[in-house]
Formats: C-alpha cells, structure tokens, sequence
C-alpha cells in the first residue's frame, strides 16, 4: 500500500458536522487504515487495517512492543489521522473533521484510561471527575450528579473528598475510570490500565472494566498481557502494523 500525508484540514474541508448517533452503527468502522511517519527510513506503524467494533463489544488489544498497538489505539481515540483510509466513529467519517470537531467529538463520544492515571493532584477525587467533563458537552448543572453516579459504580464515593496522593494505586485507576465514564462516552479505551498495579488491584479495576461492559459500554483495551487478554470476549494481535483476530 502507498502512504501519502494525512488527510489536509484546512479551510477548503468539508462542513463540520458532530455525530448523530445511530443505532444501527457499528462503533468502530475502519476501512484499509494505514498509518505511516516518515524517515528516514519512512516508518508503516499501522497497515491496512479493516475493522468493526460492534456495540457492547470487549476487546483486547494485544502484541509485541512496536507492533502498532499505540498508534492503533491513537487512531482509535482521534488522536492521530490515518495517512490513508477511513474511520467511522458511530457513523460519522471522521475525514471530513476538521480538528476543533475531532476535539469535540472525542470528548463527547470517548473515554480514556491510561496506564499513569494522569489525575491532578491539586484536586480531590470529586474534582478530578468533574474537570474531565469541561469538554465533553455534559451541561454544567448535570455534571455533579454524573461525578457522583460515576464514582458509585466503581466503589470510590467514600474517596470523593481526597486527594490521589493519599489513595493507592486501585483507587487512583478507579478514579481515572470514573472521570473517563462520567460523560457517558459510547466507547472507552484504555491502554495497558493495569501497568502500574499490584495483582490486587489490577483485578479490582478489571472488575470495574468488566461491570460497565455488562451495562453496555464498548470497551477496548491495549495490553502486553495474555491475562488480562483472556478476560475480553474479543481478542485482536498487532504484529508489524497488522490486525488479525485471535490470542497472542
């Protein structure tokens, strides 16, 4: 496959237009996506990938260091554009966007979860949750009440007043969980969200992952992990750019 530059973003683009969910939609729809970053020697991280994630959907991410998995995940979050094919993101192709409604829709209809939590240790628990919704669309009169509801389902109400200096690792995900929820993203997508955690924890914050899956959210994590692989209903391997289904 060739790889030219990413899709341009200027004024000559296309109307912006925010997503109008549709049921019927597949979350995920990427059509021959490729990913290149030049060199020398120019660098094809992601290869011609095709691929659904349907609704409700649990996946794994898995593979050997430098065999795409972040740039995968990037592409997924709206973070990076393909250098060549299509992303459909609940129906909307995500290459007629120029970048202000790529940032709105990723705050509206995505969730993240990284491996070094990136909580704000100025902020208690409650704020932490709070500030993730700033660009998300939630109203601010309802954004309390989601904090609060977020926080309940993965067990960190009686935490809302401290600070993530103070909390163990667990709680510190946890609370990174809530914040990603709080908005009600359509998919969360979370990379290596155990790296940093003892066996423990690590099983109490899958645990979490796993309880919002049942409720319906689509959820996509990148691990080294067969482990934690094993516990997803769907297993994807990366392997030099490459997506094939099944374990590592």
């Amino acid at each position: 496959m060739s790889a030219t530059g990413p899709a341009p973003t200027g004024a000559n683009q296309p109307t912006e237009v925010l997503v109008r969910l549709d049921g019927a939609a597949p979350v995920v729809e990427l059509a021959d996506v490729a990913r290149s970053f030049h060199g020398p020697p120019e660098v094809l991280a992601v290869r011609g990938v095709t691929l659904t994630v349907g609704r409700g959907d649990y996946v794994s991410v898995t593979g050997p260091s430098g065999s795409g998995k972040s740039t995968l995940l990037n592409l997924l979050g709206l973070l990076d554009r393909p250098t060549v094919g299509r992303y459909r993101l609940n129906g909307q192709d995500t290459a007629s966007l120029g970048d202000k409604a790529r940032t709105r829709l990723r705050g509206r209809q995505l969730g993240f979860v990284f491996q070094a939590f990136h909580l704000l240790a100025g902020r208690t628990v409650l704020e932490n949750v709070l500030l993730g919704m700033t660009y998300s669309g939630v109203p601010k009169p309802q954004r309390a009440g989601r904090a609060a509801e977020a926080l309940e389902r993965v067990g960190m109400t009686h935490r809302a007043g401290f600070f993530p200096a103070t909390l163990s690792g667990g709680e510190r995900q946890r609370t990174a969980v809530a914040r990603a929820v709080a908005s009600r993203p359509s998919m969360l997508l979370a990379d290596e969200p155990t790296g940093n955690l003892d066996q423990k924890n690590s099983q109490s914050v899958l645990d979490v992952l796993e309880e919002l899956n049942r409720d319906g959210l689509t959820v996509v994590v990148v691990t080294h992990e067969p482990g934690i692989a094993a516990r997803c209903r769907r297993r994807l391997t990366m392997s030099d750019g490459l997506v094939t289904e099944g374990a590592w």
